[in-house]
């Protein structure tokens, strides 16, 4: 859903999305998709996470805001929900560029939302557009500099030692369209341990090589110094002092050490009878982790993956307006994975060293054709090969070199029906998820590859409706997802802090997501959404012979919900207040442990107005403006009954931003 607080943006029906491999206006998408824009992203933003820009999208559920050594974790009807840190089963791409690895996880502490002009959302799942990506896309595009050069500034200040430094700088040199972003952020944090600090480059530049023709170039760099993990804590440290921090990921200095350099280049070409698309990128990321205990607590990891990719779109429809999208993917992941004690934050003996490396190998097709001027059928076929190798460069434990293949074929089908502005869908898709390296470790805290779990699988099946005009744009899906060996976290007491993973039998997940945008009046809107979920293990019986069949999918409420009113003047002041409801939900999946539901309402001001060349941007905002005492993360099955990550109470920022053209 296009929101309808972005007043310079072009109609919803001439947003044209990318993500589904076959560029389609927006409104004609057969599949359950959300925009969201420039002025949604950074207006008046903290710009901490990607949660202050998707709140308001159905299906897609986002915790640990605050906790920046554990990343967002996103779930997308339940997809990722599983994560203990970083993203699952979401395929991240930023400027055509995967943020997510081969194996299936992806981090965003190296998107840059302050030049970040739009979002695609593809919900639900897309294993036969992208590899493990069982849960939806989001597909994020950088601003680009035009005709007109300009250089942007920002500083913004707010409690819990929040901090931000931003200069932007964009415009055009002959053929060359550039722009250039660097910011700096501190961040105390609300709870004790908590700080953080982050240092951001970002650039893009698309040279325009003839009519047609363009090769576009992304450089960014991230680096974060020290960031702090106040760890889980159990209800009765919640009640006596929220802001404390489990005590042994002080005594340890739990946290992590990054920095990561990401290039890509993306050649565009329509001069072969079609529209040409060529990726390469290379991403180095160095990581270091400390984890509260000794006995390889402390992990340092050398990080370097890449790829290439080829996509080919016949530019001229052929019998029945059918259009044709084929390509492949190759990416490979290289790891040196080292473990070593952590003597109360103190580096100590080596414990572990292997070298873990995922290759990928995808071939898809995806195809598009008009029965008539109402009814279009589109389909994709998708076939995947992963590798998995473990080479055990620590012998004096053994040798614990292992090897695991995954492949499968992802078919997806939907039918959709077009009447003026509405359009309905009917859609099946068949989707799977291997586990990531991490996910492979073995419980016992050996080396090698966990060979008892598999990748798990799903059948979807959806039907949606979108519609309306200008002024008020409502969208309906329904869904039903039947999985096979869903990945299921779990921690172990010697090993607190650590996730290990099993398989359920099955389960399956029924849902539906509704969303609505309001112009009420010039500059007044309002935006709305709402998802139920009932996501349950149909079949499970862990290896300790518990039987939870039955029981719900933990850290997902059954309802939750957002709304959102929007003001701009003609004369520059903009005013937003949102709320968003979380229900009940489960911490473990016994389903004995139940987190309550709650309400949290966020308000945003600011003024627009111009001085001669320059113009500038005050703004002020409130976090929980009411105070409401909930979780900002529930770790699931978490030892020892800390599940909860408490969040702050109501806290102000402000900020300024002055742009010269």
């Amino acid at each position: 859903m296009a929101s309808a607080a972005e007043p310079e943006s072009a109609t919803l029906d001439e947003i044209v999305v990318t993500a589904t491999r076959i560029e389609t206006a927006v409104q004609d998408v057969a599949r359950s998709i959300s925009i969201v824009q420039k002025n949604r992203i950074q207006n008046a933003t903290q710009q901490l996470g990607l949660d202050e820009a998707l709140a308001g999208i159905p299906g897609l559920y986002i915790q640990n805001r605050y906790n920046f050594s554990q990343d967002l974790r996103i779930a997308m009807r339940g997809f990722g929900a599983r994560s203990s840190f970083g993203i699952r089963g979401i395929k991240i791409l930023v400027d055509d560029i995967p943020e997510t690895l081969p194996d299936g996880q992806a981090q965003v502490d190296s998107i840059d939302l302050g030049s970040a002009e739009q979002i695609e959302v593809l919900r639900g799942p897309a294993s036969s557009l992208y590899s493990n990506a069982s849960g939806g896309v989001i597909s994020i595009r950088s601003e680009l500099g035009g005709p007109v050069p300009f250089v942007e500034g920002m500083i913004a200040a707010g409690e819990l030692g929040y901090e931000k430094y931003q200069l932007k700088v964009a415009g055009q040199l002959k053929s060359a369209d550039y722009l250039f972003n660097a910011s700096h952020q501190d961040f105390d944090g609300y709870r004790g341990h908590s700080a953080s600090a982050s240092n951001l480059l970002n650039s893009k530049l698309r040279w325009t090589i003839n009519e047609g023709e363009a090769l576009t170039v992304v450089f960014n760099h991230t680096r974060q110094p020290d960031e702090l993990d106040p760890g889980g804590i159990n209800a009765a440290q919640v009640l006596a002092d929220p802001r404390s921090a489990y005590a042994p990921n002080v005594l340890f200095n739990a946290g992590e050490d990054l920095s990561q350099q990401r290039l890509g280049l993306t050649y565009r070409s329509d001069h072969f009878g079609g529209d040409l698309l060529l990726r390469n990128y290379y991403v180095w990321r160095d990581f270091a982790n400390r984890l509260p205990f000794v006995n390889g607590g402390a992990v340092d990891l050398n990080r370097f993956f890449y790829g290439a990719g080829a996509q080919y779109s016949l530019s001229d429809p052929g019998p029945g307006n059918l259009r044709l999208t084929l390509g492949f993917d190759l990416d490979r992941q290289d790891d040196d994975r080292r473990r070593f004690d952590n003597n109360q934050g103190t580096l100590g003996n080596l414990v572990f060293d292997q070298r873990e490396r995922v290759d990928s190998a995808g071939v898809y097709v995806q195809g598009q054709y008009e029965l008539n001027a109402r009814w279009s059928v589109d389909a994709g076929l998708r076939y995947d090969d992963l590798r998995y190798e473990v080479t055990d460069q620590f012998r004096i434990d053994g040798d614990d070199s292992g090897r695991r293949d995954f492949s499968d074929v992802s078919p997806s089908v939907s039918v959709s029906y077009h009447a003026g502005s509405k359009t309905v869908f009917a859609a099946y898709s068949n989707s799977f998820e291997t586990p990531t390296t991490t996910e492979l470790a073995n419980p016992d805290g050996s080396g090698g590859l966990n060979q008892a779990i598999i990748s798990q699988t799903a059948d979807s099946y959806e039907l949606g409706w979108r519609g309306g005009d200008r002024n008020l744009r409502h969208e309906i899906a329904i869904f039903h997802i039947d999985l096979e060996d869903e990945l299921i976290p779990f921690e172990l007491a010697e090993f607190p802090g650590r996730t290990f993973y099993s398989n359920a039998g099955s389960s399956s997940r029924s849902g539906a997501e509704m969303a609505l945008t309001w112009g009420i009046a010039d500059g007044l809107s309002v935006e709305a959404s709402y998802t139920w979920s009932d996501f349950r293990f149909d079949g499970f019986v862990d290896d300790d012979g518990n039987d939870f069949s039955g029981n719900a999918l933990p850290g997902l409420p059954r309802h939750f919900g957002y709304l959102g009113v929007h003001y701009e003047s003609e004369h520059g002041f903009s005013a937003t207040l949102e709320s968003s409801y979380s229900g009940d939900l489960y911490a473990n999946t016994a389903n004995n442990v139940e987190v309550s539901s709650y309400s949290v309402t966020n308000l945003r001001i600011g003024h627009r107005f111009r001085r001669g060349d320059w113009t500038f941007r005050p703004y002020l905002g409130i976090n929980n403006l009411f105070s409401e005492r909930y979780n900002n993360n529930i770790r699931i099955n978490a030892f020892g009954g800390r599940y909860y990550e408490p969040a702050p109470e109501r806290n102000f920022y402000a900020g300024i931003v002055a742009r010269f053209e």
